[in-house]
């Protein structure tokens, strides 16, 4: 990951909104952390390091997540694809969000990711947030959202948590 990324504005600003809401409880798990080494297994095989297995550990804590991403190549960034592919059950019947930034808002990346997502059976919300390198950064590295940005924070993590909250009652059965 470039020491000079921007991501980590991104999730502060995003958990700051969140902790002002009632329902959720929000964290940032910050997968430069873990050191994952690229992912070699096949899917569905538990992590082949004890990184992986710590990583899988934390996210598996979690009903809902925001995910935030730049816009690598017109996709994901690689480092974000070989986390995921850490995971598997952990992700199963959960909820997440999207916030992207790039020169086009990360607009292809978040498409990208939701079909990523959908091959976990993760429920991805509609509502995203996406951000322009252009307009929401100040000299391209000062995180400083538009109203537009701003205004798209709040539903969109409105509908997660009711989709945190729906995919909780999945996994615990009290939905058939």
């Amino acid at each position: 990951m470039r020491p000079d990324r921007v991501g980590a504005q991104v999730a502060d600003w995003v958990l700051q909104e969140g902790v002002t809401r009632a329902r959720e409880q929000f964290e940032i798990i910050d997968i430069a952390a873990y050191d994952l080494p690229v992912w070699a297994g096949r899917p569905g095989e538990p992590p082949p390091s004890a990184q992986g297995h710590e990583f899988a550990q934390a996210m598996a804590r979690f009903d809902g997540y925001v995910f935030v991403l730049a816009e690598y190549n017109h996709s994901v960034p690689g480092v974000l694809k070989n986390a995921l592919d850490h995971l598997q059950p952990e992700l199963h019947t959960k909820a997440a969000a999207i916030v992207s930034y790039g020169s086009a808002m990360g607009a292809r990346a978040a498409e990208h990711l939701r079909g990523i997502l959908s091959e976990y059976h993760i429920a991805h919300v509609r509502e995203s947030t996406l951000l322009s390198i252009f307009h929401d950064f100040h000299e391209f590295t000062d995180l400083r959202p538009t109203p537009f940005a701003q205004a798209a924070l709040a539903p969109m993590l409105d509908r997660l948590g009711t989709w945190s909250r729906a995919m909780s009652a999945i996994r615990s059965g009290d939905i058939d």
